[in-house]
């Protein structure tokens, strides 16, 4: 498995490097305070100034080689914590993209968007910090306790009473960490889904005045946030008022001792002078220390989730499996799609050949996209297989299958780009291409009135009407002239007469193509080849619009509820939409 920590390996030359100016720099700061208790108990006596100059120039030398091993040390774990982050970052998105859909469903959008963001973010900080720190606080920290040993020995013991205690509070409160962070970072993936959907929603929320209802929603997960951080944060920062409360009374307690052992002549006051000072040096080194088990705390819980998602195992593996000898070029044989419940789809069985037209109709919930979703292997069947062109789906490389489809989803998304590079969508298709596309598409007209193919889109494409964007779509999904044409109820925002040329063009003008159309006005696809009809993911019927009108009650239905609601365009409409 792939961990945050395996990143760092790239950087060993340079986090040897750094580690070693770390060192030089800590070992000059433990040095101070042993030069400056020489000059006072030494030098200073013999009122020697050049003795005094030598030692003063000796302990600034000392002090510029602390200050340059740590400045040096610094910027280069800045620049390992930012290398790590970048590479970390781009290789989760990729990781990402490469999920199936079912993983992507199980981690969850939202989750994987905080991943990349927060979680990033709290180990690029984690890996800072262990450098900067994680070095040097523990060398102050051990060697001030070694060198109060050769100041004092005595005295040193008291010291040495306190540091057991130190340890233990920090372990305790890095394990609570731990978890306390997991906990918010799991908060914080609610309200990012929250927002999300909101942000989705807004025009729908202010028109039926849910504003104070979605912001009563969002000051509860909020609230949950706040609750979580101030649980993680006041148990980590207890350790600080803890950490100062045992190190400054070991400070009183030296200062006491030292004051009756000095009126024993057993130290002398440079010695407790130096021993406080390396008293400091170690309270502050202990204060560094539960600062990075605070980073560390959320560091560690962040880059646990980021290996969740690495550790994922690959999906919809390429398998081998038999051709398909039917002739049929997409084949659906007894498949059943389930999402963890009740089949979402049963025992589908049909077929067509290459050039003909799908339809695909049924109520809400029947099933219809997600036969697509298989057709185009976002899912793997849980029985039957799906075969495309003579293969099953599961023995094509993802990228040579996908490259067979043009495409409009149901909740398909524009970019704020121009026109032109919303239908080309980084493909290198050629000017005459996506024109044609979008005369196919029926878009040229309002593409013109729009400043052209350089016009701009604003977000999702709000400053187009519901009907512009479909076409806009469907025009993307033509430009790569592909074999499979799959359109996910893509025409109900089309007027009747729009609607109708546009089936005109794709059930007549487009030779070779396979159109799949998902719909629900029978309208739409009664004069395709084939209509599928899906009632509670089972197949209700398959054939022609004569055929299920003989045989199928469901389609009967359907026919009639439309027909009744003024939904069904004129005979006028349906014979030119035949021609």
């Amino acid at each position: 498995m792939r961990t945050v920590f395996s990143y760092l390996s790239a950087y060993k030359w340079r986090l040897t490097g750094g580690i070693f100016l770390k060192l030089i720099g800590a070992i000059a700061e433990l040095f101070l305070p042993l030069i400056m208790a020489h000059m006072i108990d030494y030098v200073a006596p013999t009122r020697s100034v050049p003795a005094l100059v030598l030692w003063s120039v000796g302990m600034l030398l000392v002090a510029v080689a602390a200050w340059a091993g740590n400045v040096i040390a610094n910027r280069i774990a800045s620049r390992i914590a930012r290398d790590t982050t970048e590479r970390l970052r781009a290789d989760l998105f990729s990781k990402t993209l490469s999920l199936s859909a079912r993983q992507t469903d199980a981690v969850t959008l939202p989750s994987l968007v905080s991943r990349l963001s927060t979680d990033t973010y709290n180990v690029h900080n984690m890996i800072g910090m262990m450098q900067r720190m994680g070095i040097r606080a523990p060398i102050l920290l051990i060697g001030g306790v070694a060198l109060t040993f050769l100041v004092d020995p005595v005295l040193a013991l008291i010291l040495l009473v306190s540091v057991p205690v130190v340890l233990v509070v920090v372990l305790v409160v890095a394990k609570k960490g731990i978890v306390l962070y997991t906990r918010l970072h799991n908060s914080v993936d609610v309200m990012v889904r929250k927002v999300r959907d909101d942000h989705t929603g807004i025009r729908v929320i202010k028109a039926l005045s849910k504003t104070k209802h979605e912001s009563a929603a969002f000051s509860k997960i909020n609230g949950d946030i706040v609750y979580n951080e101030t649980k993680a944060n006041v148990t980590t920062g207890i350790s600080n008022p803890v950490l100062n409360v045992v190190l400054n009374l070991g400070m009183t307690a030296v200062i006491f001792f030292g004051a009756y052992r000095f009126a024993a002549h057993r130290v002398e006051i440079g010695g407790i002078i130096a021993f406080t000072s390396f008293f400091t040096v170690i309270l502050n080194a202990v204060i560094s220390i539960s600062r990075i088990f605070v980073d560390f705390s959320r560091g560690a819980a962040s880059a646990k989730r980021i290996g969740e998602v690495f550790a994922l195992p690959a999906d919809l593996l390429v398998e081998a499996c038999p051709p398909d000898e039917s002739g049929a070029f997409i084949r659906f044989d007894g498949v059943t799609l389930s999402y963890g419940g009740a089949p979402a789809l049963e025992d589908i069985t049909f077929s067509i050949r290459k050039g003909e037209s799908l339809g695909i109709i049924g109520a809400t919930g029947s099933g219809k996209s997600s036969l697509v979703s298989l057709l185009m292997r976002f899912y793997d069947a849980d029985k039957g297989a799906v075969y495309v062109d003579g293969e099953n789906v599961k023995s094509y490389e993802p990228k040579d299958l996908r490259e067979k489809f043009g495409v409009v989803f149901q909740n398909d998304f524009l970019m704020a780009s121009s026109v032109r590079e919303n239908i080309d969508f980084e493909r290198g298709i050629s000017d005459q291409a996506v024109r044609r596309a979008a005369a196919y598409a029926r878009a040229e007209k309002f593409i013109g009135e729009h400043g052209g193919y350089e016009g701009m889109l604003t977000a999702r494409g709000s400053n187009f009407s519901g009907g512009q964007k479909q076409r806009l779509l469907i025009a993307r999904a033509l430009a790569d002239a592909p074999e499979i044409l799959v359109l996910d109820d893509s025409s109900s925002a089309l007027d009747y007469k729009t609607d109708a040329e546009l089936r005109k063009t794709l059930l007549g003008d487009l030779h070779g193509t396979t159109v799949v159309m998902i719909a629900q006005r029978i309208s739409s696809v009664r004069f395709a080849d084939h209509i599928l009809v899906l009632d509670g993911g089972r197949m209700a019927g398959f054939g022609t619009d004569a055929e299920l009108m003989r045989s199928c009650e469901v389609y009967r239905a359907i026919f009639a509820s439309q027909h009744e609601a003024g939904e069904m365009p004129p005979q006028g409409g349906e014979l030119y939409a035949h021609e």
